[in-house]
């Protein structure tokens, strides 16, 4: 602003200055050539006056000065010039002033030099006896006068230069300051110039917008990241040369890394080859899905290339856990493997004994054994499919039975009277403490499950054991405890037990009997009725098995 000031009021004063000086020159030569001519025509009255009087010898006393004096007879002819020889002068008849005079008895003209630095003006006076009588004299032009002036005239111009800027600065400083004081927050409060008035509601209205506009902008950002921070999917914004927009926390934890991420590469988060091909692709226009491995942890990542118009901006990834899925999958491969063994194994005894006594190979003698043998194998066959209906029946909560106060005591004492048979063939002994307490739930899979803890405690106690169920009650919770002194489990495989199939003694696992299945049954059991499990063990010491059942609403 200080300079587009300074250029007005430099440009105003040159203007100005200019125009005065051409006015005053313009008017002052004009006046002074006036003056001049004036002078000029009196002397050349006076001059030809004398020469009337007294011819020739008139110019014998007279005083030259700086005029030039020519007196022309009538045919032209130079008969005496105050400067030059008279003899080397041209015919004068035919000079502008000469011929005016002629005519009209007195002549004027003017004559600028080769340089245009002088005017010469010329005066001419007809006298009686026809001849002419021509003064001459020479005043500066104005380009000289403008040339004698330039001095004081550059003088000026610094002078003027130097206020124009002195006068821009004050002045923009004091323009400026109350535009530099408004508050363009609130600027309807602004006291500045009236002419701002439409600028300042501009601003205001403007203002208005812009809030209205940021409201709706950190509405929608708040929006986006309520809903991306709370998926579980990982989600990852890139632009084309891979670093990262925008993140959610899950992404960060899917990939398991630490801490915040600034505008870096993604590259940076995951090196693996899934990660960078599904990125190289997605960057490459292409849609894409790869699956990767953290650690134990599986995952989905989907890429999607982002385009603006026709041009390719970046990428989103998506990134799903995938473990449970490959778990179930790994479990139910698993588990038709275990099936498969665990169904041939009695089925080819079957196969066996039947084929034998098919083809008559079998002695009399034996064929009851063989059938003995053919029955305990369908029952084993019998019990391992009711155990995979149960546990199939768990994991789609499919149970046909509603859940109803059940007398845990009482379920405890009808298992403990299945299975006392088997604790005192080995000498274990089998003891119950409590009193009774109500469980809401199923009673059949109660009893299934208390069944199985009471069973693997005794098939996996020590000769002349003991096995100890215990029932108790806390502020409506119900506990019970089973825990025995068999042969222990190892801390390592303590997650393992309630796996299908799984056996802590393979070794011994057709002596022993069982499908496998039973903790799996108690574990979807419990997850069935809400209660929770704790397993507390030590090799070659014991087991103790405790389950928390909710309190009976």
């Amino acid at each position: 602003m200080t300079k587009r000031i300074f250029k007005a009021i430099l440009a105003v004063a040159l203007s100005m200055l200019l125009l005065c000086t051409a006015l005053i020159i313009g008017v002052l030569y004009e006046y002074f050539g006036n003056q001049f001519s004036s002078q000029l025509a009196s002397s050349a009255a006076y001059i030809a006056q004398g020469v009337e009087n007294e011819g020739m010898s008139y110019f014998e006393n007279l005083h030259k000065g700086s005029s030039r004096i020519t007196w022309v007879d009538k045919d032209g002819t130079v008969i005496y010039d105050s400067i030059a020889e008279v003899s080397a002068l041209e015919n004068h008849k035919d000079r502008e002033e000469i011929k005016q005079a002629f005519e009209n008895s007195t002549g004027k003209s003017y004559r600028y030099s080769n340089t245009l630095a002088e005017k010469t003006l010329n005066y001419a006076v007809k006298l009686k006896d026809g001849s002419v009588l021509r003064v001459s004299s020479s005043q500066y032009s104005i380009f000289m006068l403008i040339l004698g002036m330039l001095q004081p005239i550059l003088i000026i111009l610094i002078i003027v230069v130097t206020l124009s800027g002195a006068i821009a600065y004050k002045v923009s400083k004091q323009v400026v300051k109350p535009i530099n004081e408004i508050d363009l927050e609130h600027p309807e409060y602004a006291s500045a110039y009236e002419e701002l008035t439409p600028f300042l509601r501009r601003i205001t209205y403007q203002n208005r917008q812009i809030k209205s506009q940021m409201d709706e902008l950190r509405r929608q950002q708040q929006e986006f990241s309520t809903i991306t921070e709370n998926m579980s999917e990982g989600f990852l914004i890139i632009d084309s040369k891979t670093n990262i927009l925008s993140h959610n926390s899950s992404a960060l934890k899917l990939l398991d890394v630490n801490g915040e991420v600034g505008n870096q590469s993604v590259l940076t988060l995951n090196r693996s080859e899934e990660f960078r091909k599904a990125i190289d692709l997605a960057l490459k226009g292409e849609h894409n899905q790869q699956k990767m491995r953290i650690n134990h942890s599986f995952y989905h990542i989907f890429a999607n290339p982002v385009y603006q118009g026709d041009n390719l901006v970046g990428a989103v990834l998506v990134i799903m856990d995938i473990t449970e899925k490959e778990e179930r999958e790994n479990l139910r491969r698993e588990f038709t493997a275990n099936v498969s063994h665990e169904l041939k194994t009695p089925l080819t005894s079957i196969s066996g004994f039947a084929e034998i006594i098919k083809n008559g190979i079998a002695k009399q003698e034996d064929i009851p054994g063989f059938a003995v043998n053919i029955y305990n194998e369908a029952q084993r066959l019998i019990t391992l499919v009711e155990d995979i209906i149960k546990l199939s029946q768990l994991d789609e909560n499919s149970v046909p039975f509603e859940k109803e106060p059940v007398d845990l005591l009482q379920i405890v004492y009808t298992v403990s009277s299945y299975l006392r048979p088997a604790a005192e063939k080995r000498n274990i002994s089998l003891d119950i403490e409590g009193q009774p307490v109500q469980v809401l739930g199923v009673s059949k899979i109660l009893e299934e499950m208390v069944y199985n803890l009471c069973d693997n405690a005794i098939k996996y106690n020590k000769d002349k054991g003991k096995v100890c169920i215990s029932l108790s009650e806390e502020r409506g919770a119900v506990k019970l405890t089973v825990s025995d002194t068999g042969i222990g489990i190892p801390y390592s495989l303590r997650e393992r037990v309630f796996e299908r199939f799984y056996r802590v003694d393979k070794s011994h696992s057709k002596e022993i009997g069982g499908t496998g299945l039973g903790l799996s049954i108690v574990k979807h059991g419990a997850a069935f009725h809400g209660a929770s499990i704790y397993l507390k063990s030590k090799p070659d010491k014991g087991t103790v098995i405790t389950i928390n059942f909710p309190p009976l609403l």
